[in-house]
């Protein structure tokens, strides 16, 4: 046999050369193209689209399970990159931000915690209670909803499609509940 006279070494390399070239490929177009909050309104003014806020923090359970699980997930990645600005946004960080002509900070903020920490500014303005939350805004960066608490691809494919596709200001909640009602998902 042809695997009986390879080194050792030589046969590891070639069982898991398709685990790396997979690996590879996959990490080189699939991710989604994150902004911070200082990117923002630069690229809004160049191409005005809607904006999604992933506002979580370092300690947060489901914000780290967000990330491993609806942020990879490839039809989440596509429609995020096509359809919205996608930006991450740390709710305890200590660095100052401006937004719309005002700087916001985290007075709070404590660098000898190892935990949670203070609350930034700019989460309350936000409207953020709980993490994570996804803030939705629109083409003006004017908030449309914070949805709170973690989202499966499946879950947060029905407010990516209804804030792009479906919503207008001033829809009313049965506008919502048909969308709701009618809705039938593709992501996997």
């Amino acid at each position: 046999m042809i695997l009986r006279n390879l080194p050792a070494l030589g046969l590891l390399a070639l069982l898991l050369a398709p685990v790396f070239e997979a690996s590879h490929v996959f990490s080189q177009g699939a991710e989604i193209n994150w902004l911070t909050m200082g990117e923002l309104e630069a690229a809004q003014k160049e191409e005005p689209r809607k904006v999604m806020v992933d506002v979580y923090t370092k300690w947060c359970g489901p914000c780290k399970m967000m990330m491993r699980n609806t942020f990879t997930n490839a039809d989440v990645i596509a429609y995020l990159n096509a359809n919205y600005y996608a930006v991450k946004f740390n709710a305890e960080s200590p660095e100052p931000i401006e937004w719309k002509g005002k700087t916001y900070s985290n007075p709070s903020y404590n660098a000898q915690r190892k935990e949670r920490n203070g609350v930034h500014e700019l989460s309350r303005v936000f409207k953020v209670q709980a993490y994570p939350t996804l803030v939705y805004f629109d083409e003006k960066l004017d908030i449309i909803a914070p949805v709170s608490g973690y989202k499966s691809p499946q879950q947060i494919e029905l407010y990516l499609k209804f804030f792009n596709e479906a919503w207008v200001s001033g829809i009313s909640q049965e506008g919502w509940d048909g969308f709701q009602k009618g809705f039938v998902g593709t992501f996997k």
